[in-house]
């Protein structure tokens, strides 16, 4: 029995694009294959599915490691552990949390000669994959992408690597910088706390629009991101690529509030007729007064809410001409939509559990988050192929979870086949049928590269 039925969807998901392999690939292997039960890839799977059927953390699955559905789901042959050589280990069909935990305490440096850690990851090869994965749901290239820069708070666990204290967010933390684009998570850094947001982000940045203008050299870009990012050598590089555009948000400070201070005034003085929220955008040329290269192009919200709230101006910098976009637009409809990005880091932490970062090692949390980051690319699979023109089309990770992949079932093997009966209880049947037809065809459309 098991009640992880809907983990087979997960398997058809991983086949799209081969996901779990190419990770696996991004592994240097240096056990001795005469003595390793537990193929790579089938590890990466195990890891990446336990995040997403919500076990968050490498010691459940000392609980999960005997259960056939998953082992299944992963690929093992032997579902039942009842061929594994040492009699201990028998009944336990999948590894353990001190096999899983070598994905992520071996490193490059010492993966070879160290006794047990001997898997070491290429981070590089990782980053690389994230991107790739997403350019590979698109049949065609897109002509257009916009790509948003974020950073949040990772509370730490003791005294670990890296971890210090944030004055912003009055804790001990780590300070991991996020780049999506849409549902997309395209790179993640956990780095520490005591730092600029905005630190290694342009780095990051030129690697991740690299990679992509490889594959769609044609592509206009958009780069997004809050008051954190509005750094001048970030808006200076964009401003220098050709098909490059940029929105920060930008600090208010009294040269800005007095630049817009009339249209405060009109603003509180409609709101008190009407009672309602009254706002106005106002179009600036702004340099700051050491730290910008040149001048540029500032869009003012000149805003009064109703009630103690007040006042509540805000400002964004761009090099998107005023012809293109005017102010309202630009503000409302472009910045505005870049608070979805906090769906994806919701989505990462909370479903995903990319916030438990516990190891001691920063090399490990990194590649904790990692595997959260590729767990939401498995759920983005099954969104995009198989959710599509559906009611769950836009469900968040742990919606996706609870009705379509916990679902009780049971398992039961003869000696030509595998029979997997699921609860006909389960309110959502057709949706399943559906979705499972949906990513089995998707496989076929998109078969993953050589």
């Amino acid at each position: 029995m098991s009640t992880d039925g809907g983990a087979l969807l997960l398997r058809e998901a991983d086949r799209v694009l081969d996901l779990c392999g190419r990770v696996a690939a991004c592994f240097t292997d240096y056990r001795d294959p005469s003595r390793t039960e537990h193929p790579l890839d089938a590890l990466v799977r195990q890891r990446v599915f336990g995040l997403v059927l919500a076990y968050e953390d490498l010691t459940d699955h000392d609980a999960i490691r005997r259960d056939s559905m998953l082992a299944l789901a992963c690929g093992r042959s032997d579902l039942t552990g009842a061929k594994r050589p040492r009699a201990r280990d028998r009944e336990y069909a999948l590894a353990g949390s001190s096999t899983l935990n070598r994905l992520e305490l071996g490193s490059p440096e010492t993966a070879r000669d160290h006794r047990y850690r001997k898997v070491a990851a290429d981070e590089a090869k990782l980053d690389a994959a994230l991107v790739d994965a997403f350019l590979d749901m698109h049949a065609t290239p897109r002509e257009e992408i916009v790509i948003d820069l974020d950073a949040t708070d990772d509370p730490v666990h003791g005294k670990q690597e890296g971890g210090e204290y944030h004055g912003y967010y009055r804790r001990y933390c780590f300070l991991p910088l996020y780049i999506t684009c849409g549902n997309h998570v395209l790179a993640v850094r956990v780095r520490r706390s005591k730092i600029d947001s905005a630190k290694g982000a342009l780095g990051e940045l030129k690697r991740v629009v690299e990679r992509i203008r490889a594959r769609w050299p044609g592509v206009r870009i958009t780069v997004r991101g809050d008051s954190g990012f509005c750094r001048d050598r970030i808006m200076a590089w964009c401003e220098g690529e050709e098909g490059i555009r940029y929105v920060f948000g930008l600090a208010r400070n009294p040269r800005l509030q007095r630049r817009i201070a009339e249209d405060l005034e009109t603003a509180k003085a409609a709101c008190a007729e009407s009672g309602e929220a009254s706002r106005s955008f106002r179009e600036l040329r702004y340099r700051t007064l050491d730290s910008w290269s040149c001048e540029r192009r500032v869009v003012g919200k000149a805003e009064w809410l109703p009630g103690p709230r007040g006042s509540n101006p805000r400002f964004v910098v761009t090099d998107i001409p005023a012809e293109e976009l005017d102010a309202r637009v630009l503000y409302e409809e472009l910045y505005c939509a870049r608070g979805e990005m906090e769906n994806r880091i919701k989505e990462q932490q909370l479903d995903l559990f990319a916030d438990r970062t516990s190891a001691h090692e920063l090399r490990a949390n990194q590649m904790r988050a990692y595997f959260s980051a590729f767990a939401g690319v498995i759920i983005e699979i099954i969104r995009r192929f198989g959710l599509t023109g559906t009611e769950l089309a836009r469900a968040q990770a742990g919606t996706i979870r609870v009705k379509l992949l916990k679902i009780a079932g049971s398992i039961r093997m003869t000696t030509r086949r595998i029979w997997i009966s699921l609860s006909s209880a389960y309110p959502w049947q057709s949706l399943f049928r559906r979705v499972a037809r949906k990513l089995g065809a998707a496989r076929r459309l998109h078969p993953a590269p050589v």
